[in-house]
């Protein structure tokens, strides 16, 4: 189902981490995604209205100021964050023609 998406309507958005898994592992973790979260909503206008950060989702409360500028806050959201969780947790993401298979 297509999502409506016009500016000045409020959207109710769900961001999930990976297979469910957890998102956040430390208090930290929590203050330094809605800091990714702020930066993200000034620069492709939106206004959060309200969120609830939950250990493997987060749910927001968002009104974009144009159409397409929801989902360009999350994908800049989500790109910085999952940097700074990869980096801080050391995981990484290995290609399947990348892997060691000896």
């Amino acid at each position: 189902m297509k999502r409506l998406d016009l500016g000045g309507v409020v959207q109710h958005v769900i961001q999930r981490g990976n297979d469910r898994q957890a998102c956040f592992f430390r208090e930290v973790d929590y203050i330094r995604y809605l800091q990714d979260l702020r930066e993200a909503a000034l620069k492709h206008g939106c206004q959060i209205h309200a969120y609830v950060l939950m250990t493997n989702h987060v749910h927001l409360l968002v009104t974009p100021l144009a159409a397409g500028a929801v989902a360009r806050m999350m994908q800049a959201v989500g790109r910085r964050y999952v940097r700074y969780i990869n980096d801080s947790i050391g995981r990484t993401r290995k290609l399947p023609h990348l892997v060691d298979t000896q």
